[in-house]
């Protein structure tokens, strides 16, 4: 019974261990938003793109940014990629860690996306 609680334990530090390894990083994100100049298209505040076909990414769910940016990372020679000059060309040096932190990032920043009607 020991041996087992002893095990369930450990298992348990393990997973705690592993989430808090593979946590965004706000603060990176941030940092890496203003390497990459984000908002010169998207907007200062990511709400207000200096074009209407430009997406507001503030307030945006993490998973579809994580999706898009890994897509335009993979460009649109490869399954599920996307294909746009300037992302494409933003995302390529980008690794999954940065992609993690970046829609972190965005995602906690005030949007005016509806969520619910």
């Amino acid at each position: 019974m020991k041996k087992n609680l002893i095990a369930l334990s450990l298992l348990g530090a393990t997973a705690l261990l592993s989430q808090a390894a593979s946590a965004a990083d706000v603060a990176n994100g941030r940092a890496l938003v203003e390497k990459y100049n984000c908002a010169s298209c998207h907007g200062k505040d990511y709400n207000s793109p200096i074009d209407p076909g430009y997406p507001k990414l503030a307030g945006q769910h993490a998973d579809y940014l994580k999706h898009a940016l890994t897509a335009y990372r993979r460009g649109d020679t490869a399954m599920n990629g996307r294909n746009n000059a300037i992302m494409s060309g933003q995302a390529k040096p980008l690794t999954d860690r940065d992609i993690n932190d970046i829609a972190a990032y965005l995602h906690s920043l005030p949007g005016s996306l509806v969520v619910r009607k």
